[in-house]
């Protein structure tokens, strides 16, 4: 009888049950390259060397400072408090009518950041010093160092953590309904209360959910297996190569037919 019943909620809501799943996966989306972009760009100038003298001293404790709170901030405050503040606080306090889809992904975006640059910044402290100072010794400065040497490592190195969040983004969109965001969760909850039956709504959205966070996870391995190339490289055409024993074995034997 619960088969069945699922199986009717689904097939007489399952247009509204996709327009949800879209845009949760739409602001998950674009919330996570933003994020990502984020966090990339407050990791490398939080990882800028700090000179002991000078102005630049003192502007970079600034906007250290200021970007530590802004990481705190965002990292210590629950996604939907933000969601209220940012979205009902930016119209009592300023006067801003704001779009509630463009602030979904300004508050999916921003709350990513914070956690993507501390990944970032320990991406980068994870690199050796050595690389470092090569790079110095080349006469790169920070900005062609990141660029050129470190950044390459750091993303294939974050980039696990960065499906993480991805994944997480696509969970944590439910908490955007609080500002009226027509995403999975507030998709379910409208049929729910429009049909006066709960559990068959939410058990197909669970499956939603799983079968997005599943299939975004095995996407990510693969391109992290792409990115890794083949575990075997073949050496060809290196003057170097080490003779096979069968061919060494043959070369000996035939040396001494010929004696």
């Amino acid at each position: 009888m619960t088969l069945k019943l699922i199986y009717k909620i689904l097939v007489e809501n399952w247009p509204m049950f996709l327009r949800g799943a879209g845009m949760t996966l739409y602001i998950s989306i674009i919330a996570t390259i933003l994020g990502s972009l984020i966090g990339l760009m407050v990791g490398i100038i939080r990882t800028i060397p700090i000179p002991e003298r000078g102005f630049k001293k003192g502007l970079l404790k600034v906007v250290n400072g200021l970007l530590s709170a802004y990481i705190e901030f965002f990292r210590g405050t629950p996604m939907m408090v933000q969601a209220m503040v940012i979205y009902y606080g930016s119209a009592e306090a300023f006067g801003i009518s704001m779009d509630k889809y463009f602030a979904a992904i300004l508050i999916v975006s921003i709350n990513t950041g914070a956690y993507m640059s501390e990944i970032v910044r320990g991406g980068i402290v994870s690199i050796d010093k050595g690389q470092f100072e090569a790079a110095h010794a080349l006469g790169m400065n920070h900005f062609q160092t990141m660029a050129n040497v470190v950044m390459p490592q750091v993303i294939r190195n974050i980039l696990p953590a960065t499906g993480n969040e991805f994944v997480i983004n696509i969970k944590d969109t439910s908490v955007l309904n609080v500002i009226s965001v027509s995403e999975l969760y507030f998709a379910t909850k409208s049929i729910a209360g429009n049909t006066f039956i709960f559990y068959p709504p939410f058990v197909i959205a669970c499956i939603l959910y799983f079968v997005m966070t599943f299939t975004v996870t095995r996407i990510l391995r693969l391109f992290e297996k792409i990115i890794d190339g083949p575990e075997n490289f073949d050496l060809a055409g290196n003057q170097m190569q080490v003779a096979k024993p069968e061919s060494m074995l043959q070369r000996k034997m035939g040396e001494t037919h010929q004696r």
